[in-house]
Formats: C-alpha cells, sequence, structure tokens
C-alpha cells in the first residue's frame, strides 16, 4: 500500500494554471499533488555571447525553492553567496530538457529564460519543473507568433517530466515525498509528447534494479507522460 492510498500507476493530482503573473511573456502554477511549482517564461532580444550572428535562439532556466517550501526553513542560498550543486544541476537539467523541444532556428536570435520557483515541495520538484517550465515556454512563444515577430512555431513537441521507483518493492508511478525518501530505485523520465526519450535519470538509492524492474518502470513513466502532456495540452489551448 501507498503512503497516499493510491494504486501503483496512478499520478497524483495534476492541474495547471495559467497567466499566474502579469509581467511575463509566459506563466503558470502547476500542483503535482502538494508539490506546487511557479513557472515563468521570459522574452529578451538577445542571446549568449557564443551565439551572436548564429541565427539560432536559446532557452535556458533557473531554478529555486522558496527557504519554507519543505518542512523545515532553508537558508536562501543568495544568502549563502552560491548555488548548491543541486541546484545546478536541475537548473541545467530544464533547460537541455525544455531545448530539446525547441527549434531553435525558428526562434531566431533571442533567448527564453525559464524560471521555476517551488513554493511547496513533496517530491518530484525537478519533473514538475520541466513540466510546468514547458507551459510556460508554449505561452511566451505564443506571444512572439500573435505580434508576428516570428512566424513559424519553435516549438516542435510537448516535453514532460515523471518519476518512477520502487517503493516497497514495487515499481510505483510519481513519487511523493515519502516514497522518494525510502524508495530502493528512483527514476526521472522526461520525454517528449511522441514518446520519445529526451533524458533519463535513475539510480539504485537503496537497492540495485533489474532489466524487468526497469521495464516496468519505463512503462509506467509512459503513462505518465501521456497524461501530463494531456494536462499540458488542456492547459494551453
Amino acid at each position: 500500500m501507498r503512503p497516499s492510498g493510491r494504486n501503483l500507476d496512478e499520478m497524483r493530482d495534476i492541474s495547471i494554471e495559467t497567466d499566474v503573473t502579469r509581467h511575463a511573456e509566459g506563466s503558470c502554477m502547476i500542483r503535482c499533488g502538494d508539490t506546487h511549482v511557479l513557472c515563468t517564461a521570459s522574452l529578451e532580444a538577445r542571446v549568449p555571447p557564443f551565439l551572436k550572428n548564429s541565427g539560432l535562439g536559446w532557452v535556458t532556466a533557473e531554478y529555486g525553492m522558496l527557504p519554507r517550501a519543505t518542512h523545515t526553513r532553508m537558508r536562501r542560498e543568495s544568502a549563502a553567496g552560491k548555488q548548491s550543486g543541486r541546484t545546478q544541476e536541475i537548473q541545467r537539467l530544464i533547460g537541455r530538457s525544455l531545448r530539446a523541444g525547441i527549434d531553435r532556428s525558428a526562434l531566431g536570435e533571442r533567448q527564453i529564460t525559464v524560471d521555476c520557483d517551488v513554493i511547496q515541495a513533496d517530491g518530484g520538484t525537478r519533473c514538475a519543473s520541466i513540466t510546468g517550465g514547458w507551459v510556460a515556454l508554449r505561452l511566451a512563444v505564443n506571444k512572439l507568433l500573435k505580434s508576428g515577430e516570428i512566424t513559424t512555431d519553435p516549438i516542435i513537441d510537448h516535453i514532460a517530466a515523471v518519476s518512477c521507483g520502487i517503493y516497497a518493492g514495487q515499481p510505483v508511478l510519481d513519487l511523493d515525498y515519502p516514497e522518494d525518501s525510502e524508495a530502493g530505485t528512483d527514476g526521472n523520465f522526461i520525454m517528449t509528447g511522441a514518446g520519445q526519450v529526451v533524458e533519463l535519470q535513475a539510480s539504485a538509492e537503496g537497492a540495485t534494479f533489474s532489466r524487468d524492474e526497469f521495464n516496468a518502470l519505463y512503462g509506467l513513466a509512459e503513462k505518465g507522460i501521456a497524461e501530463l502532456v494531456a494536462a499540458q495540452a488542456a492547459a494551453t489551448s
């Protein structure tokens, strides 16, 4: 029995509320159970120096957690004077995941920065950030298309992410914190709407896992991604 009472292949309740901030070109609040992430996308008419005069655009991301997103207060990273290695790893993952769904030549020489701020954490914050970050990105690109600044849609496909793991000896979908903290195996699956793999992160947290167990996790991830893509489509239609 899962702590939440969910079935092994059951996602947490997903909601995506769009246009939640006034100034960002694209924004949403994604709620995956008790994990809530504010995602905003900001357009800039510039690219990093290594892309100047290349004709290519860029999508990057930043990630952070509010001090009381978790059970006890965390110190702000700005107060420490540097980002943690975990934060840097997660925001790089978000950025390269979202770039996998973009035709950068169609975007042109402009940058879109996706900011993902965790308001409340209950496991799966990087997955929620990628899934919500795509929605914010989609909305920002819609504004470019509507204004006529670009004429070809640079978004190739949906990008979404979900966690799967081995909990109490059983493959389960969409781990919350009680499961994540005790999982023998923990994995994050980032995929396109068409089911193509963008990135897989799977590790033996407490016990090694077999090929059959991995295949079971992969199957659960495909189911979860399909549900997330449907939620993205409903939020941006």
